[in-house]
C-alpha cells in the first residue's frame, strides 16, 4: 500500500475533532507489542467463526477452539488504538460526521421570553459534559468556555446532542451502568435545543456557575508529580515508525500508590498509542537498554533485550489512545509503583506528512495512604483469526477463567480499522450468558468504560470477549475489502484485545494473582 493510500485510511491523531481541526489524518503500524507470560495453557480458547450480529446475547459456545495462546493474564497484553463505527443502538448516530466541527449555525431564531439562557442554564451543562475536550488546551478545535465561543456553535451543539453524537459514548444502552458515562439526560438535551431555537440568549452573567478549573491540558486535577520522557523522539514526515521506548527513572525512595494518572503526548497528532509500564528495581527486563533516551528493538545489541522489547510481564500503569480517558480509581484502590522502579514508555507513533519531536509525559496523583486494594490491568486477547474478504460481521472470541477472586472495575476494548462491535460477557455454568458491556466501536474514540459499582467475581468465573469485524466495502475505514485480514502490526491489519481492570488485595501482585490457589468453582 503506498503512502498516500495509507494516509487516506490512517489513524486520526487525537480523536475526530482534533483531526478535523488540523485537516489531516495519520498513518502508522500496529506492531506486536509487549506480551506477558502468565497464561494458564488451558485458559484461552479462540473461536474463528463468522457470524451475524443480531443485537441479542449469543448463548452458543465457541464453534471451534484454537491452541493455547502464549500471552499475559487472561489472554495477552496488547495496547493500541481502536476502530469501528458508531451505531444508533449506542445512543450515538452511526455516521462519522462530527457536528462539533461544523460551521457556526446561521439559522438561530430570535430570543424568546422565558427561554433558557447561557449563564443560568447552559453553561453548567457545558462545563460538566463538554469542556473536558472543548476548552483552551483541550483536544477539540474549538472551546466552549465563554458565551461568544459557545453561541457561535449553538445550532451545531443542538443537532449533535439531539442525535447523541455528542458527548461521545458508544456503550449500548440498557446494558450495564458506567461511572464515566458523559451522556446527557433527555431534559439536558431539550434545554440545549430550546436555547439554540430561542436564538442562544446570554442572560445575566451574574447567574453563571463558578468556572470549572482545569490544570493546563490535564483532565485530572493538578498532578502531584509529572514524569516526562527526557529526550524527545524525532519523527519523520512519512513512513512507518517502529515502536519506540524510553526508560524514565522515578527515583522513588519508597513505594508509591497511584490514585489517578493521565498521559499527555507532546505531539498528540503523531501518537497512535502510549503504554507506560512499571519496571521494578529487581526486574531483568530491558536491563541493557539505554536510560533516558529513545530506542527501538532494532537498535538494541543484546538479543535478549530485543526479545524483551516485544514481551513483558511488567505491570501496566496506564494506556493512552486518542479519545481514551485517564485512570481515576475509587477510594481505597490504587496502582503500585515500588521504590526504585522505572517507568518504561512504549510509544507507537504515526506519520502525517510533517516531521516533529515528541516528549510524552505522565501525571500522577498519589493516594494519601496505602490502599486496601491494588488495581491490576489484565486482558483477553485472540491473535489467531483470519477475517475473510468482504465479510461484514466476522465474529472472533476469546474466553478464560479468573485464577482468584477479584473486583471488576473497568473495560477498554481494542480493534483496528475493521472493528465494528465488542462485547464482554460472563459465561455461567448453566450455559447462560451475562453481558457486561456491548460497544458499537468507533475508530476515532478509544474509550474506557468504568463500572458504576465494582462487580465481585469469584475464582473460576469464566469471562468472554467477543469482537465483530466489518471487512466489507461498506466499511468506509476499510483499506482493502478484498484482503484476508490477520492479526498484525499495521493499522490495516487487525487486533482483538479486551483490556479490563480488577482490584485485588493490596498485598497481591500480578504473579501471585495468577497462582491458582483456589479451586475453580463454577459461577452462580
Amino acid at each position: 500500500m503506498d503512502w498516500a493510500k495509507r494516509l487516506a485510511v490512517g489513524v486520526i491523531g487525537c480523536a475526530a475533532m482534533f483531526a478535523a481541526a488540523h485537516g489531516q489524518s495519520t498513518i502508522g503500524q500496529e506492531r506486536s507489542s509487549l506480551l506477558g507470560s502468565e497464561t494458564d495453557p488451558a485458559f484461552v480458547r479462540g473461536s474463528r467463526k463468522a457470524g451475524v450480529y443480531t443485537n441479542q446475547m449469543r448463548e452458543e459456545r465457541p464453534a471451534s477452539e484454537g491452541g493455547p495462546y502464549k500471552g499475559e493474564e487472561l489472554g495477552s497484553r496488547q495496547g493500541e488504538a481502536q476502530a469501528g463505527q458508531a451505531s444508533n443502538e449506542t445512543g450515538q448516530a452511526g455516521g462519522q460526521v462530527n457536528p462539533s466541527t461544523a460551521l457556526p449555525s446561521t439559522s438561530l431564531r430570535g430570543s424568546r421570553a422565558g427561554a433558557p439562557t447561557f449563564y443560568r442554564d447552559v453553561l453548567a451543562v457545558v462545563e460538566e459534559h463538554c469542556q473536558v475536550c472543548h476548552r483552551a488546551g483541550g483536544i477539540a478545535p474549538m472551546a466552549f468556555q465563554t458565551y461568544a465561543e459557545t453561541r457561535a456553535y449553538a445550532g451545531a451543539i443542538a443537532e449533535a446532542v439531539r442525535s447523541r453524537r455528542m458527548p461521545p459514548w458508544f456503550a449500548e444502552r440498557g446494558i450495564g451502568q458506567f461511572a464515566n458515562d458523559p451522556s446527557l439526560s433527555d431534559a439536558q438535551i431539550a434545554l440545549l435545543a430550546a436555547w439554540a431555537a430561542a436564538g442562544a440568549p446570554a442572560g445575566n452573567a451574574a447567574e453563571a456557575p463558578a468556572p470549572k478549573k482545569w490544570a493546563e491540558r490535564w483532565t485530572i486535577p493538578a498532578p502531584d508529580l509529572e514524569l516526562k520522557m527526557p529526550a524527545a523522539v524525532e519523527l519523520p514526515a512519512t513512513g512507518d515508525v517502529d515502536y519506540t521506548y524510553e526508560i524514565v527513572p522515578t527515583h522513588f525512595t519508597e513505594d508509591r500508590w497511584v490514585q489517578a494518572s493521565e498521559i499527555l503526548p507532546g505531539l498528540p497528532e503523531h501518537v497512535h498509542h502510549a503504554v507506560v509500564y512499571v519496571r521494578p528495581p529487581d526486574s531483568t527486563w530491558l536491563r541493557h537498554a539505554p536510560v533516558g533516551r529513545p530506542f527501538t528493538a532494532a537498535t538494541l545489541a543484546d538479543p535478549q533485550d530485543q526479545r524483551d522489547a516485544m514481551w513483558t510481564t511488567s505491570d501496566i500503569l496506564l494506556v493512552y489512545a486518542p479519545g481514551s480517558t485517564p485512570d481515576s480509581w475509587p477510594a481505597g484502590m490504587a496502582k503500585r509503583i515500588p521504590a526504585g522502579a522505572d517507568l518504561v514508555f512504549q510509544m507507537h507513533y504515526t506519520t502525517n506528512g510533517k516531521a516533529g519531536g515528541d516528549a510524552t509525559r505522565i501525571g500522577l496523583i498519589f493516594a494519601k495512604q496505602k490502599p486496601a486494594k491494588r488495581v491490576l490491568t489484565l486482558q483477553l486477547t485472540n491473535d489467531h483469526f483470519v477475517i475473510p474478504p468482504g465479510a461484514p460481521d466476522y465474529r472472533v472470541e476469546v474466553h478464560g477463567t479468573l485464577p482468584n477472586d477479584a473486583l471488576l472495575l473497568n473495560f477498554f476494548p481494542h480493534m483496528h480499522l475493521r472493528g465494528k462491535r465488542f462485547e464482554y460477557n460472563i459465561l455461567h455454568a448453566d450455559g447462560t450468558v451475562e453481558t457486561l458491556l456491548r460497544v458499537n466501536y468507533h475508530f476515532h474514540w478509544q474509550m474506557s468504560y468504568r463500572l458504576a459499582e465494582p462487580l465481585a467475581l469469584k475464582a473460576g468465573t469464566e469471562l468472554q470477549a467477543v469482537a465483530w469485524f466489518d471487512n466489507s466495502a461498506a466499511n468506509p475505514h476499510n483499506p482493502d475489502p478484498t484482503a484476508a485480514v490477520r492479526w498484525g502490526e499495521q493499522t490495516y491489519d487487525e487486533m482483538m484485545v479486551g483490556f479490563f481492570d480488577v482490584a485485588v488485595d493490596a498485598r497481591v501482585d500480578k504473579p501471585k494473582f495468577f497462582e491458582r490457589t483456589h479451586a475453580l468453582a463454577p459461577t452462580h
